[in-house]
């Protein structure tokens, strides 16, 4: 779904606002994504519907985000690198979505699998960067995505509290993931 630009960045701002107010009211939401309680009942008329949209707009974009990055052709740290500035550029959706998440999400019996094309996208890209000697292999690809994710988020969330540097993050991201914590 491709949405005009003024309602994707309204989007991020609403995305933010809900993972703020979490158990606020419509008012507060609105109020923190600096509009009116009219002006959000006009674009989504209920909390639920709003959560829904949020839902959708974030599953397009973290699939954007993989289809982006090229996962299966560029080579894998260029990949990579897409990887980490998608996300970042759509920080807000993946702070969203961790927001939301909850273990049963990608259950079989799940009533709705968002993510699950995403989780394989991203498992098929780390066992992808094992056989061509990139990434460890004493670690499935499987750890390797929520390794990713968990590093993402974290960091995100870190700079949205102002621990850690926006300007700093590509190159952090880039450089943690591969060489971890270890002394050079």
């Amino acid at each position: 779904m491709d949405l005009p630009a003024a309602d994707a960045k309204f989007l991020k701002a609403l995305a933010i606002a809900v993972v703020d107010h979490q158990s606020g009211t419509f008012k507060d939401i609105a109020e923190a994504a600096g509009v009116s309680k009219a002006t959000l009942n006009r674009f989504c008329g209920t909390r639920a519907n709003l959560i829904d949209m949020l839902h959708d707009h974030s599953t397009t974009q973290m699939n954007q985000i993989i289809q982006d990055a090229d996962l299966l052709q560029a080579p894998v740290l260029d990949a990579l690198q897409n990887l980490i500035d998608g996300h970042l550029a759509n920080r807000e959706m993946l702070l969203f979505m961790m927001a939301e998440w909850h273990p049963d999400c990608l259950l079989e019996d799940a009533e709705e699998r968002r993510w699950q094309s995403y989780s394989d996208a991203m498992d098929a890209f780390f066992l992808r960067g094992q056989h061509e000697g990139i990434f460890r292999i004493d670690l499935s690809a499987a750890m390797l995505t929520e390794v990713f994710a968990s590093l993402m988020f974290g960091l995100v969330e870190s700079q949205r509290r102002g621990r850690v540097a926006r300007a700093a993050m590509p190159g952090l991201l880039r450089q943690f993931f591969l060489d971890g914590a270890s002394r050079r």
